[in-house]
Formats: structure tokens, sequence, C-alpha cells
């Protein structure tokens, strides 16, 4: 019996490994899960991160270049504006000058149909 009861005692200790061995499976499968799991968050909140930080670097650079667009546009405006001034100024010395001629014209035929004459 004792042979029976060795066979026995050593089926029941690999029975008891096996088992063993089992959990420690499960337990590496666990810990792999968690593993594998916490590298899957830890890659999400690095890109989470990466895009928030391209993302106001984008705002950024849009809100420089739209600064810059504004300000040249107004420096653009600015010289048309001026140019209009003095193309205005221009164009009523110009009237000014043809409206004084007129008026001596005028005035003079005005005089000469008064004095008899004809128009």
């Amino acid at each position: 019996m004792s042979e029976k009861k060795r066979k026995s005692d050593v089926l029941n200790a690999v029975e008891k490994i096996k088992a063993v061995e089992e959990k420690a499976r499960g337990i590496i499968h666990d810990a792999r899960e968690k593993k594998a799991s916490k590298i899957i968050q830890d890659a999400y909140e690095e890109v989470k991160k990466i895009k928030e930080s391209n993302l106001n670097e984008a705002r950024k650079k849009a809100e420089e270049k739209k600064k810059a667009i504004i300000q040249s546009a107004s420096k653009e405006a600015e010289k048309i504006k001026k140019e209009s001034e003095e193309d205005a100024a221009r164009i009523s010395q110009k009237a000014e000058a043809v409206m004084s001629k007129t008026v001596e014209e005028v005035a003079e035929k005005i005089k000469h149909f008064f004095e008899g004459g004809k128009l």
C-alpha cells in the first residue's frame, strides 16, 4: 500500500502543481491584460496631450496669420484711401479751374447778350 499511497501522493502533488501552474498562468494572463490596458491608456493620454498641443499651436499660428492679414489689409486700405483723397483733390482743382473758365465764358456771353448781341 505504501506504493499506492506514494502514487496517490504523487498524483495529488502533480494535480496540485498543475492547479498552481494554471492559477499562475491565469495571474500572468491577467497581469499582461492589465499591463496592456495600462499601456493603451497611457498611449491614449499621450495622444490626447499631443493632439491638444498641436491644436493649440495651430490656433496660435492661425491667429498670427489672421493678425498679419488684417494688418496688411489695413495698410492697403489706408494707402488706397490716401490715393483716393489725392485723386479727389486733383479732380477738384481741375474742376475748379475749368469751372472758373466756364463761368467767365458764360458771364461774357450774358454780357454780350444784354448789350444786344446774340448768343
